[in-house]
């Protein structure tokens, strides 16, 4: 018996929970680098990397910077997802952790514009560059590596413990920066700011211990066994399934709800426009996020139940109507109104659609493809998510408070995302061996689908 065949009986032993638990620190851990960029951006880099002399303008190309690392995560998921469809999910989770580790460990470490004029933002710009291509591969391989563990019936469920994990990264990046944007403004603008990329060394540490253990998944290791691994994963993938990319491009522009949320709103509510306190400001992400690690995998175990369609779409149409609730809210400077809506919004409906998209796009996708086609969809999407940011700053107006068309711009890529997400199959009860077979395609679901549906 061929290992291969030895998939509809008894394949190499999985482990979901391993893989899970994995997956979650490793993202927490990575994304707490990635964000912690986001608020820096919003409330420090404008006076420390940019010109003071024109506040507006400091922040508008700050902004800017937190997105160029989503227009250089299509070219690391190009070169990463190669590599993780070759060489394995294990070791490309390994790579992008140390990757972003140094990267904002040397953000810490940058000089100033008041030290070095002009070559100060073009430092901060290379080493986001370095973070955006860690975190194209870091998602779709956690994600690869998650649902090709997990158990038939409960890949949402499972799946989505990558994600919370990135929600976890995010709120660890906030808590870390609550304190120090309550520091003495002298302060906060010399050394206070570097602490929070400093201590990224010890994340990643920690981060390498767990993920150098973990070992890879049976699916891969049965296609590297029969020979089924695809030698040139990018052009498999575009000749059988450049469909399925599109759709995942499109879907993927609910991220835009999350960079409004986390990056605009901030700057927003901080902004004299609305006066709000930063501190404050910070803790309705805290709040959001904490609430979101507890829904994100209530609602992928509801997507195991009924399907992953009605689930995203509840969070994706669900976020279209409450972003114009939540920038309301944070434009009459009532914070009971900013925390509650902030908290529904964020942590309660945007989790439907957020906690459901690592099941959904992965299961769209045959092994041989699948950390490639994920990565590459994603994060052309992510791109594009991440400008909403410089997207918005246009839009708000010399004043910074036209949030309703803020509002009307984010509830626009909801609505791209859903229909989407409406021309997709629904792939929750579909057996791991199938996922992503085409008819009439037989060399592309491998010989591993086709043992499946003998």
């Amino acid at each position: 018996m061929s290992a291969l065949s030895s998939e509809a009986g008894a394949p190499p032993p999985a482990r979901p929970r391993k893989a899970a638990v994995a997956a979650w620190i490793g993202s927490a851990l990575e994304y707490y680098d990635f964000f912690i960029y986001g608020s820096a951006a919003a409330l420090v880099f404008p006076k420390v990397f940019f010109d003071p002399s024109d506040p507006a303008t400091a922040t508008l190309i700050s902004l800017a910077t937190f997105g160029v690392a989503y227009a250089a995560r299509p070219i690391g998921a190009l070169f990463l997802g190669h590599f993780g469809d070759r060489l394995g999910r294990r070791k490309i989770m390994v790579f992008t952790l140390m990757l972003m580790g140094l990267s904002t460990f040397l953000i810490g470490c940058l000089p100033t514009y008041a030290q070095v004029g002009t070559a100060a933002p073009v430092l901060l710009v290379l080493m986001r560059v370095l973070q955006g291509l860690s975190a194209a591969g870091e998602q779709a391989s956690a994600n690869s590596m998650t649902l090709e563990h997990a158990p038939e019936g409960r890949r949402g469920y499972y799946t989505s413990f990558a994600l919370n994990g990135t929600q976890a990264g995010q709120i660890i990046a906030t808590l870390v920066f609550i304190p120090v944007a309550a520091l003495p403004e002298e302060q906060l603008y010399t050394w206070g700011w570097r602490l929070p990329f400093l201590v990224s060394v010890v994340v990643t540490a920690a981060g390498y211990l767990i993920r150098r253990k973990l070992s890879e998944t049976p699916v891969f290791e049965q296609a590297a066994a029969d020979d089924a691994v695809a030698k040139l994963p990018l052009a498999d993938l575009l000749r059988n399934h450049w469909v399925d990319v599109l759709r995942v491009i499109a879907a993927a522009l609910i991220a835009t709800v999350s960079t409004i949320f986390s990056v605009w709103a901030l700057a927003y509510a901080t902004s004299d426009a609305v006066g709000l306190d930063k501190s404050a400001m910070l803790w309705v992400g805290v709040l959001s996020n904490a609430v979101a690690l507890l829904a994100i995998p209530l609602w992928a175990k509801l997507s195991d139940r009924i399907g992953r369609k009605p689930v995203f779409l509840t969070g994706s149409l669900g976020s279209a109507v409450m972003i114009f609730v939540y920038l309301w809210a944070v434009s009459t400077g009532s914070y009971p109104l900013v925390f509650i809506t902030g908290i529904a919004f964020f942590g309660v409906v945007y989790s439907a659609a957020n906690g459901i998209w690592p099941s959904f796009y992965g299961e769209m996708f045959p092994t041989r493809v699948r950390l490639s086609g994920m990565a590459i969809g994603t994060q052309i999407g992510f791109a594009v998510a991440g400008f909403a940011v410089s997207f918005a700053e246009r839009i708000a107006g010399p004043g910074g408070d036209n949030w309703l068309g803020v509002a009307a711009f984010t509830a626009g890529t909801c609505v791209i995302c859903s229909l989407a997400v409406l021309t997709g199959r629904e792939t929750h009860k579909v057996p791991t061996a199938l996922l992503g077979e085409k008819p009439g395609v037989p060399e592309d679901s491998g010989s591993l689908a086709r043992t499946a549906s003998a």
